[in-house]
């Protein structure tokens, strides 16, 4: 049970940090990081361009699975006492 804590603690660690940049990288009212890597390319569909797009499906996934882990910390330690 102590290893999977380890684990878990580990993983929330790291995603709390690319959670961080990847919340950086997003566009804010003058233009982000993200232009850098081709978010100057609109799609001519919308107003967001395709990049943003999947930065935000990324970072919503990170996100998901950063509180799945807290989750399973809080449990295994619930369970563990």
């Amino acid at each position: 049970m102590e290893t999977l804590q380890l684990v878990l603690k580990i993983a929330i660690l790291v995603l709390s940090l690319l959670l961080v940049v990847l919340v950086l990288l997003h566009r804010g009212k003058g233009g982000g990081l993200s232009s850098l890597f081709g978010g100057g390319v609109q799609s001519s569909l919308s107003g967001s361009s395709v990049v943003e797009k999947n930065l935000d499906r990324v970072t919503i996934f990170v996100g998901l699975i950063w509180t799945v882990c807290i989750i399973g910390v809080t449990l295994s330690i619930k369970l563990s006492s």
